[in-house]
């Protein structure tokens, strides 16, 4: 089999989860980012701390750090690791109405952390979503995407 064709197939042409007992184990890196787009008085009042449910950006790192551990709990053919470590950062961008979210995950194993960073950061703006909903429903999750993987038979991955 071609190492591009997609692995998550089996011969019979559904899907299984990918045998990666004989890979070997290495330190991996995974790192994604979001945005979530709002009305000006919204994200001010993110950042001003002001929102009734308490601290939007605490809250949101642990439920972002929460997704990534329970990410094979929600992906079905994703591998159940151990994550080394887990970090999020949030950057106010007032000029395009936005919160950008970075998160980055870590283990040392037999399969990469991307799912792990992609479902961090989706599950922290999820997180910003429900914690401002009450005054802003037109808040946009998107962008969403990998912007770094290393470790692994495959190398490393940097978007450009």
């Amino acid at each position: 089999m071609d190492e591009r064709e997609l692995t998550h197939i089996n011969k019979e042409g559904r899907a299984r989860m990918v045998d990666v007992s004989d890979k070997d184990k290495t330190k991996r890196v995974g790192i994604a980012c979001a945005s979530i787009y709002m009305k000006k008085e919204t994200l001010q009042r993110v950042k001003d701390g002001s929102i009734k449910k308490g601290d939007v950006l605490s809250v949101a790192q642990v439920g972002g750090i929460m997704g990534a551990k329970n990410t094979p709990s929600i992906i079905p053919m994703c591998h159940s690791i151990m994550l080394s470590g887990c970090d999020i950062n949030f950057k106010f961008d007032e000029e395009n109405l936005k919160i950008d979210i970075i998160a980055e995950a870590k283990t040392t194993g037999q399969t990469g952390v991307e799912m792990e960073a992609l479902t961090a950061v989706s599950v922290a703006a999820l997180t910003i979503y429900d914690m401002c909903k009450a005054i802003d429903r037109e808040m946009v999750v998107s962008d969403i995407k990998l912007l770094k993987k290393t470790g692994g038979k495959s190398g490393e991955f940097i978007r450009k």
